[in-house]
């Protein structure tokens, strides 16, 4: 229930599927959505959303008492977006594209309120076989008779990856790894996250969009709590070993890149995802940016591949690798 939530709320922002979710749910079950989102998506900060929730102590409710008080309609209609929820991310997880949850089920949620027969395995497969957001949208249009809009999706896509940090991407939570970090930095190139000095992923400003510096990009993955989904202050200083010219590195994702003054996080494809005040969370070429050096992060786990190549590189040479810390 929790998850369906969330990306109610969340997809009321944009008001052509604002006016769809009221359509098929109904006033008062969006009201109470506003409410129980309010503290993840931050409803002051929609702007033009005007539609206001109700002043209710959240305290003297709770999801059953909820539930109770919606008509028989209601309640199944409910019940079928629950169970569509979840069918969509389990399937997408034996696709091996969990990746993928929260932009199937918006899709599902804000245009597939008249969609007869459902089915998610075959809803999923889209996902698995489409090379990119844009065959993606054209190839459910084509399936299901829709006709949605690629831009106006992409926009409040966007914004829904923007106002929260997607579970999904991380393939193992319970450690600070590179594949994971290659991961959440792509996944704030896509999310649209902003320059900003001294943060490292919080929302922040007028427009409440996320931001970070240079270092706070790296920083921001190390210091969030995937558990509790908070950023914690245990690491101050983002300590990195620079282990060789970029020619020498080796194409793992999450690896660390260097020009002398600013990192990027090299997250595969020869593309680098890193944070600048000239244009906010970015991603370029290898070949661009000046990068000279490659280098690993103390508080980030690289698989053996990564260690081989540095034992490669230390062989001629009994000269040590020089760590240095940087603040964060």
């Amino acid at each position: 229930m929790e998850k369906v939530l969330i990306l109610l709320a969340k997809i009321l922002a944009d008001k052509k599927t604002r006016d769809k979710v009221l359509i098929f749910i109904g006033s008062i079950v969006v009201g109470f959505l506003l409410l129980l989102a309010a503290p993840i998506i931050a409803i002051y900060t929609l702007g033009n959303v005007d539609i206001e929730p109700p002043e209710i102590d959240r305290n003297t409710f709770n999801e059953s008492a909820f539930i109770e008080q919606l008509s028989p309609e209601q309640q199944e209609r409910m019940s079928e977006i629950q169970s569509a929820g979840d069918a969509i991310e389990a399937e997408l997880t034996a696709l091996g594209i969990p990746n993928q949850t929260i932009k199937a089920q918006l899709i599902y949620m804000s245009y597939f309120d008249e969609v007869e027969g459902f089915n998610a395995n075959f809803y999923a497969h889209l996902f698995y076989s489409a090379p990119n957001d844009e065959i993606l949208i054209d190839s459910i249009n084509q399936n299901y008779g829709l006709s949605i809009d690629y831009n106006e999706f992409m926009r409040t896509y966007t914004f829904v990856m923007n106002a929260t940090i997607d579970p999904h991407m991380f393939t193992d939570s319970a450690t600070k790894n590179a594949a994971d970090l290659a991961s959440w930095a792509e996944n704030a190139y896509m999310s649209e996250w902003q320059y900003a000095d001294n943060c490292f992923g919080e929302r922040t400003g007028e427009n409440r969009l996320r931001c970070a510096d240079n270092v706070g990009l790296i920083m921001g993955y190390v210091r969030y709590d995937t558990e509790n989904k908070v950023f914690t202050s245990d690491t101050i200083d983002l300590y990195y070993t620079e282990q060789g010219s970029i020619d020498t590195m080796p194409d793992v994702k999450g690896v660390g890149v260097f020009n002398g003054s600013e990192f990027g996080v090299y997250v595969g494809g020869g593309e680098v995802v890193f944070s600048s005040a000239m244009g906010g969370v970015q991603c370029q070429s290898l070949t661009e940016g000046g990068w000279t050096s490659w280098c690993t992060f103390d508080s980030v786990a690289y698989p053996q591949e990564v260690q081989d190549r540095i034992n490669e590189l230390q062989e001629p040479t009994t000269e040590a690798t020089t760590e240095t810390t940087t603040g964060g």
